[in-house]
């Protein structure tokens, strides 16, 4: 069953449900309200008459004059003495008249059927001298009144089927308006999943719920990001198949220049293999690279620890002072440390990459500053080397960007670290920021939020 389906009925079963406990509670106020004000009728009605029997004490019962008054339509008055004959009577409804006619010494009131007709009824104890002498029986016929409640129910009828169609159709056309843009994503993805192209929903014109908009916003957002992330995929095919063909293209020469001369002049031959050993190595640290760069993308590849962040940074500095004999200082505004809630390899392999750079371009001291502040840590790794054209800055964390390809070439380079290490960061929740100036030197600069 569909969604619209689903909630036209859920809707109209409780509409139809509430209608009829509105109906039914309706129905029975009325009567309540109806049925009382004739029972107050009739109270002041006999109230009338026995005080006017009271006024007359010399007037007899039976006076046939005595009740005419106060008689009305549907209506029947009597008065029956203690031995429960009747003495005086005014009516002539057949229905009333069938009534047992009996005496009471006390006030009853009430309501009772005859023949399917709702009567009224009240009896009261006539006094005279302070001498009980009979009763004053008042019946009266509801037929008015029921005749008003058939036109209630008739009328409640007819408005309720009305108002359940209503209900239906409107509704059905809630429900189809509603649903019109889960019906427009779910063709769109039909037609992403046919064609094997993205493309967003359109926002039209037309006035959507708040939460259809998110939705719809929801959903073109994945859409975008998915575009990204297969342009990207094929950015980086391209890319790598590019920095491949070198490789590739230079052991391929080598590997024919082998067959035709190598075998007869040692010297091409040493020349070759020394080469190919240097251009496999090459495309070896590529795909290394690349995978690293590949698993970056991966959403589980952090594992998070509390780690020292000053200690750690000690620690590569001083291995890769003593690798490539470069000097490295560290600056921690903390002596105690600074902790850091993150995954320790991952800022290992960053820090790694900073360094390397600063390493690879400059040929001075570099000075990595650590401090803290109550929401933030900051790293800057700061060189003064050759620097960076400042347009060139913004393309930095491109795959495979070089600001000067045969210079990254010399120096071993890919183009893959800052993809990397911009992809470290923002793991951690972080920001990295370049700043450099041609042949003065370059800053990275490094914030991580505390957790």
């Amino acid at each position: 069953m569909t969604l619209r389906k689903r909630f036209t009925l859920f809707t109209i079963f409780w509409f139809i449900f509430i209608l009829i406990l509105f109906n039914i509670f309706v129905y029975f106020f009325v009567i309540r309200i109806s049925t009382n004000s004739e029972e107050q009728l009739i109270a002041n009605k006999v109230n009338l008459i026995v005080e006017h029997i009271r006024s007359d004490p010399e007037r007899p019962l039976k006076d046939p004059e005595l009740l005419v008054d106060f008689y009305n339509v549907n209506e029947l008055i009597r008065i029956i003495d203690r031995d429960g004959n009747i003495v005086n009577q005014v009516g002539t409804d057949e229905d009333l008249l069938e009534r047992e006619s009996t005496f009471s010494a006390t006030h009853q009131s009430g309501l009772t059927s005859i023949r399917g007709m709702r009567v009224l009824y009240m009896k009261v104890p006539l006094f005279r001298e302070y001498e009980l002498v009979g009763t004053l029986e008042v019946l009266r016929k509801l037929t008015a009144l029921d005749r008003y409640l058939q036109v209630l129910v008739g009328a409640l009828t007819v408005t309720s089927i009305g108002a359940v169609l209503f209900a239906i159709f409107g509704t059905y056309w809630f429900t189809l308006r509603l649903t019109a843009p889960i019906q427009t994503m779910v063709q769109t993805m039909r037609e992403i999943e046919r064609s094997g192209k993205l493309q967003p929903i359109e926002l039209k014109d037309r006035e959507e719920s708040a939460e259809l908009q998110q939705l719809i916003r929801a959903f073109n957002q994945m859409i975008e990001r998915l575009d990204r992330r297969m342009e990207g995929q094929r950015q980086f095919v391209a890319d790598a198949s590019h920095e491949l063909k070198t490789p590739l293209t230079v052991i391929r020469s080598y590997a024919d220049m082998l067959k035709r001369w190598g075998r007869e002049d040692s010297a091409i031959r040493d020349e070759a293999i020394e080469a190919i050993a240097k251009e496999s190595e090459r495309m070896q640290n590529l795909i290394k690279s690349m995978l690293t760069l590949t698993e970056a993308e991966q959403e589980l590849w952090m594992k998070e620890d509390t780690f020292d962040l000053v200690q750690l940074i000690d620690e590569i500095a001083s291995m890769l002072q003593k690798t490539f004999n470069r000097i490295i200082r560290v600056h921690a505004y903390d002596e105690s440390g600074i902790p850091m809630k993150g995954d320790r390899d991952k800022i290992s392999q960053l820090m790694v990459i900073l360094i390397d750079n600063a390493i690879k371009y400059s040929k001075d001291a570099i000075d990595i500053t650590v401090s803290q502040s109550r929401h933030m840590i900051r790293v800057l790794v700061s060189d003064k080397g050759i620097g960076i054209p400042e347009d060139e800055i913004p393309n930095l964390f491109d795959r495979f960007y070089r600001v000067d390809g045969a210079r990254q070439r010399e120096t071993g380079g890919f183009g893959l670290g800052l993809a990397i290490a911009k992809r470290i960061v923002d793991l951690h929740e972080g920001t990295i920021d370049i700043f450099s100036k041609v042949g003065v030197g370059t800053t990275v600069a490094l914030q991580f939020p505390k957790k």
